[in-house]
């Protein structure tokens, strides 16, 4: 189904964000702008579409159908792989 060993920000890169000469606030929003940039393309290629056609609608499904997977199969079935147990969720 999905490549379980998909990383979103490998290792050698987020040493390459740590060199750099940045702010820690800065070098936590460069680590997400990688992170989401690689998350993007990868839905982009599971929808078939190219990542500037993606529409805010399709992002969201995405992540409703991959959290759906989670809660249907476990954490590894999903692709995002963050176990949220301990969290609450906020109101929507």
């Amino acid at each position: 189904m999905f490549d379980q060993t998909l990383q979103f920000l490998t290792p050698d890169e987020s040493a390459e964000v740590d060199k750099a000469l940045l702010t820690m606030p800065e070098k936590f929003l460069t680590r997400l702008t990688l992170s989401t940039a690689k998350l993007l393309a990868f839905i982009a290629q599971d929808l078939r579409t190219s990542v500037d056609q993606l529409t805010t609608a399709q992002i969201i499904a995405w992540f409703e159908a991959d959290s759906k997977r989670k809660q249907e199969q476990g954490v590894k079935a999903s692709v995002l792989k963050w176990d949220a147990t301990n969290l609450e969720d906020m109101p929507g």
